[in-house]
């Protein structure tokens, strides 16, 4: 069947979350026609409903950490170009638990720490006023963070994406076959010489055969926008002790075992919950507040009011927040796995799905995106 040029693309993109507009703008930039096409009319998926923060530090050692530096040269490059506005960088780690600040200091000792300092109180108080650091041991402090705000960010690359590189965007098209080149969707059959499943949390639609495999379940989590006092501002995205014990760059350190133990038994209800704390700010001086992580092969869309509560708990001992007042609710979703951070799967030469397992979409894509290419 003959294709007209309306219809032919050199790469087709299904989804139009990060990781497929990572793809698509990798891709555009090399010069390929491309076309991404979505079964929703707007995004509205793991990739808006998140923090925005492109974080580097912490990160998984090895592959994933090194896709986190390289997305985030990336983000700094395009931002800008989009439209889309750094609404601050860096990253201050409050360690207040005795057992915490060996896991920093072991840190500090990898390579992954470096242009990041560890901070004596004194100093922390100096840069960062809002943080609570009664009783704190020290704060990681890391340059390399950069926060958008997603809700948007996602929208503006798109149109950049379209108006500058000549992307095209099909949304509202559910896929319903891959069998490359041929994409038939619910409006008619697109040729693609080559494609790239982008698709989050279906696991059950397009090459659910090739993933049952690998054990992958959802992840859901609680967020908050929270309405600090007027004039209240952070120096950049803030976590605290149960980062350390969350985030694998640091979990994953000898020395992180001793203090897991004893926030088990300090926090037991928190971890159970797989809450640990993220704070970063919108322009309008809002903070966006997390998180939570429940697993499940379908965990159900009701947020629990004490799993908020305990996030806020863990925001008043971090922050010195005079007011607290909390302004919307939302659950997030995406595919986890035990095995890796990163799933890409071959069905075959000229294709590809690939999935961000780990919940660091907006910190690795463009670095996953670029993989992806260059070993095609």
């Amino acid at each position: 069947m003959a294709s007209s040029s309306a219809s032919h693309f050199d790469l087709v993109v299904v989804g139009a979350g990060i990781v497929g507009l990572a793809h698509a703008y990798t891709a555009a930039r090399r010069g390929l026609k491309v076309c991404v096409v979505e079964r929703d009319a707007v995004c509205v998926g793991a990739s808006v409903r998140n923090f925005g923060f492109i974080t580097v530090t912490g990160q998984g050692a090895g592959d994933t950490w090194r896709r986190a530096r390289r997305a985030r040269e990336v983000w700094g490059e395009v931002a800008p170009r989009a439209g889309i506005a750094a609404l601050h960088h860096g990253l201050y780690l409050m360690a207040s638990h005795p057992l915490a600040l060996p896991v920093l200091q072991a840190f500090m000792a990898t390579e992954m720490a470096q242009g990041c300092e560890l901070l004596e109180p004194a100093e922390a108080a100096r840069r960062a006023p809002a943080l609570q650091l009664d009783g704190a041991q020290a704060v990681l402090y890391s340059p390399h963070e950069m926060r958008v705000e997603s809700r948007t960010a996602i929208g503006l690359l798109a149109r950049w994406l379209a108006e500058a590189h000549g992307v095209v965007f099909r949304f509202g098209e559910a896929v319903l076959e891959v069998a490359t080149p041929r994409v038939r969707t619910a409006r008619g059959l697109l040729f693609g010489e080559r494609v790239v499943v982008c698709t989050n949390t279906e696991l059950h639609g397009l090459f659910a055969e090739r993933l049952a495999p690998h054990g992958l379940r959802l992840c859901q989590l609680q967020m908050l926008r929270v309405e600090p006092e007027p004039g209240f501002r952070l120096p950049g995205a803030v976590m605290a002790d149960l980062s350390l014990v969350r985030y694998h760059g640091y979990s994953r350190l000898p020395a992180a075992a001793p203090l897991l133990a004893q926030l088990r038994r300090e926090h037991a209800e928190s971890l159970e919950h797989g809450i640990h704390l993220i704070v970063v700010q919108s322009a309008d001086g809002s903070l966006v507040v997390g998180d939570s992580h429940h697993y499940g092969a379908a965990p159900e869309p009701f947020a629990q009011e004490r799993v908020d509560a305990l996030i806020l708990q863990h925001l008043r001992a971090t922050l010195r927040l005079r007011s607290c007042k909390v302004r919307e609710r939302w659950v997030g979703v995406y595919p986890s796995s035990a095995e890796t951070d990163c799933l890409i799967d071959r069905p075959n030469e000229a294709t590809r799905v690939v999935l961000v397992t780990s919940g660091t979409g907006a910190s690795t894509a463009f670095g996953i995106a670029e993989e992806v290419l260059d070993a095609w």
